[in-house]
């Protein structure tokens, strides 16, 4: 039977995808969950795989085109029993997200299948109908932890899929004592509208060349990490402070137990997961920095998760720290390694890339000693840490050659104010100053 594969939604705001490379071509066979294509969206890079074995019939979308999410991409002579509208796998190809604007959700799901007729079964939901009981593992987690009914939650997603977006929204109204939007499965039904194509993108005008000009095309991640830097400037009113840290007593930590570290763990020790653990406990102590703005209130999270910057050659990823005040200092070492060493070679999965709460980006890896960073949407603060740098510094009556860094914290103004962000500078350099030789790693 011939089936239409779909493009999937990997990702729970994602409305389009682009085909960066088919795997299989007309007349190859292919197995049920083998990798069919090469996905590029706003959130991931993805492999998708086959919802059926059989033999690919046709491909329906050239490699480069990009094209709305659930758009038919090709077509399967797939073997056995085909049900309408039955759903693939979840993709556990490997994943990147763009910049640290583009902190990402999971995917959803990796791809749809339906007969090419397009009929559906007894009992198959209408063509437009909300996907209700399908929902990503963010979106259940957050649910758990707000005891929130997610059938009372509208969706907003692609398909009617309800986002972590939706269930923050749901959350915040409840508190605020505003009665939430009803989901569909609740609210009444309006006449179904017949579907409509996607209008075509208006194509942006050619620019001039000069003769020595170049013309270097946009990437999909270049795109987004433009769409999402032009979102964080123009929505978030952004605030800046700084504060230097001497970190001598780092330094010299490093210097002494750094090779004995990195025999036993197999990763450097450097300034950054101690820069990462003195930001989550500071989190701890100036809570209104893990936050979410939303016009029904603040969105104050209990956990920690931390977005770490990291420079591909793609563009900056910024993979996520699940639950960072629960690691020692090692653990986050091992962590941060792991996570770079991941992004850098294009083996991040979805799970990586989605949920931060809080961003911390080591510019001074770069040799910067200042930056202004831009916030992720949907957090309140990013703090870069510096190139750590001898200078002379005043200790006690005398003066001393320490090795000093800066720290620079960029916040959401709506959130938070300057004593708010003071404070959190300051518990983070009273914590990195308070380390030393003897300090433990575990």
């Amino acid at each position: 039977m011939d089936v239409t594969v779909k493009m999937p939604q990997l990702g729970e705001s994602v409305t389009e995808g682009t085909v960066s490379a088919w795997l299989k071509r007309p007349g190859d066979r292919v197995e049920r969950y083998e990798s069919l294509l090469e996905v590029i969206t706003d959130k991931v890079n993805a492999e998708v795989p086959s919802p059926y074995a059989g033999v690919v019939k046709a491909l329906l979308v050239a490699e480069g085109d990009t094209v709305p999410v659930g758009t038919p991409i090709c077509v399967l002579e797939a073997e056995g029993e085909v049900e309408a509208d039955a759903s693939a796998p979840e993709s556990h190809g490997s994943a990147t997200a763009p910049s640290p604007a583009g902190a990402a959700d999971p995917g959803a799901g990796a791809g749809t299948a339906t007969p090419a007729t397009g009929a559906t079964g007894p009992g198959g939901a209408a063509p437009g109908a909300p996907e209700r009981g399908r929902y990503s593992p963010a979106v259940r987690r957050l649910a758990r932890e707000h005891g929130v009914d997610l059938t009372q939650v509208r969706g907003t997603g692609a398909g009617g899929r309800v986002t972590r977006e939706d269930v923050e929204r749901f959350v915040a109204q409840r508190a605020a004592g505003v009665a939430p939007a009803a989901s569909p499965a609740t609210a009444p039904q309006a006449a179904p509208v017949p579907p409509q194509a996607a209008p075509a993108p208006a194509a942006a005008a050619a620019p001039k060349l000069g003769p020595d000009d170049e013309l270097v095309p946009l990437t999909p991640i270049r795109r987004t990490i433009a769409r999402n830097m032009v979102l964080s400037a123009t929505t978030i009113p952004h605030a800046w402070t700084m504060v230097e840290a001497d970190v001598t007593g780092i330094e010299r930590l490093i210097e002494s137990r750094g090779a004995e570290f990195r025999a036993r763990e197999g990763v450097n020790l450097t300034f950054l997961p101690f820069a990462v653990k003195a930001a989550v406990e500071a989190l701890k102590a100036v809570p209104r920095l893990n936050a979410t703005w939303s016009e029904a209130g603040i969105i104050l999270h209990k956990r920690v998760h931390v977005g770490i910057a990291v420079a591909t050659e793609d563009g900056l990823v910024v993979p996520v720290i699940h639950d960072a005040d629960r690691l020692s200092i090692a653990g986050l070492a091992v962590a941060i390694a792991d996570l770079a060493s991941r992004a850098r070679a294009g083996k991040l999965n979805l799970d990586d890339m989605q949920g931060g709460t809080f961003t911390v980006d080591n510019t001074g890896a770069v040799g910067t000693e200042l930056s202004m960073p831009i916030i992720v949407p949907g957090q309140t603060g990013i703090l870069t840490t510096e190139r750590a740098k001898k200078k002379p510094v005043v200790v006690g009556d005398a003066i001393a050659i320490r090795t000093v860094m800066a720290l620079c914290l960029s916040i959401d103004h709506r959130v938070v104010d300057g004593a708010e962000a003071g404070r959190f500078l300051t518990e983070v350099r009273r914590r990195l100053e308070s380390v030393g030789p003897e300090t433990g790693l575990y």
